[in-house]
C-alpha cells in the first residue's frame, strides 16, 4: 500500500527523451496568414495554466495539524490537551470567551478538572508550569503530577462582591489554584504550604514564578480572598504586571 506521508525526498531525474519531427503531407491547405493569427489569438484566450503541486512544506504541516487534531492538541500545542468549544456569552454584559478551550492536561500534568479559558490564558498557564512548577518539585515526591484548581471561567465580579467590576474569570483569562498533586500521592494546599515553614520556600518559588509572566498573580498575602489559593490572569495594565 502505498504512503500517504508526502514524498520530500529529491525529486526523480526526467528520463530524456528525443522530439519527434512532423511533416505536413504536401498536399495540406495553407491557411491564410491573417486568419491563422485570429486562430492563434483565440486559442491563446482559453489556454489556462496547469497549477502548481502545493510545496512539501505545506503537505507537512497540514498532516502535523491532523495528527494534533487526532491527539486532542488545542491553541496549536501539542502539550495542551483539551478540546475547541464554541463562542458563548455569559448573562452579564462582558461575560464570555470568542475561541474558549476547555483543557484537562497541560505539559502532562493533569488538571483536578476541565477548566474553559481563551487560548492565551493556557499557553501562559503552560509556559509556567514548564519553567517554574515543574521544575520547582522536581526533586519533591517524585515530581509534579497535577493541579486541583478551585476556579477557571465564571461570569462574576471580582471576589463576588455586589457592583464590584467583572472578573477576568468572567472572560476566560484566569485560574485559581489551591493544591499542587505530587507523583507519590502527596497534596501540598497554597493555605497550608504558605503557612508550613517546610514549604514556604516552595510555594513563594511558584509565587515569583508566575509575577511578570501573568498580568495579576495574588497570593496567600494578597487579601483574605486569596488566602487559600493562588489567581493568576492575563489582563493587561499599563502599569504593568500586578503581583501581591
Amino acid at each position: 500500500m502505498a504512503s500517504a506521508a508526502p514524498d520530500c525526498g529529491k525529486p526523480t531525474q526526467e528520463q530524456p527523451h528525443s522530439n519527434a519531427v512532423y511533416n505536413p503531407p504536401a498536399d495540406l491547405e495553407a491557411v491564410p496568414k491573417e486568419e491563422a493569427t485570429a486562430a492563434n489569438s483565440k486559442r491563446e484566450l482559453t489556454v489556462s495554466t496547469r497549477p502548481r503541486l502545493r510545496p512539501c512544506s505545506f503537505r507537512q504541516i497540514e498532516m502535523g495539524l491532523e495528527k494534533m487534531r487526532e491527539r486532542g492538541a488545542v491553541c496549536g500545542d501539542w502539550t495542551i490537551i483539551g478540546e475547541n468549544r464554541k463562542p458563548f456569552k455569559g448573562k452579564y454584559q462582558g461575560c464570555g470567551i470568542a475561541e474558549p478551550v476547555k483543557i484537562r492536561t497541560m505539559s502532562d500534568v493533569l488538571l483536578s478538572q476541565l477548566a474553559v479559558m481563551d487560548c492565551e490564558t493556557a499557553i501562559t498557564l503552560k509556559t509556567w508550569l514548564e519553567n517554574t512548577a515543574k521544575p520547582t518539585f522536581a526533586d519533591k515526591g517524585g515530581g509534579l503530577k497535577g493541579l486541583r484548581l478551585s476556579g477557571h471561567y465564571a461570569c462574576k465580579t471580582q471576589n463576588n462582591q455586589p457592583r464590584g467590576r467583572l472578573s477576568e474569570h468572567a472572560r476566560g483569562r484566569a485560574v485559581d489554584i489551591s493544591s499542587f498533586i505530587l507523583m507519590d500521592g502527596t497534596v501540598i494546599t497554597v493555605r497550608d504550604g504558605w503557612a508550613n515553614k517546610e514549604t514556604n520556600e516552595v510555594m513563594r518559588e511558584l509565587h515569583d514564578g508566575a509575577c511578570g509572566l501573568f498580568g495579576t498573580v495574588l497570593g496567600p498575602e494578597a487579601d483574605r480572598y486569596h488566602a487559600g489559593h493562588f489567581h493568576f490572569d492575563t489582563a493587561r495594565r499599563r502599569s504593568g504586571s500586578y503581583c501581591r
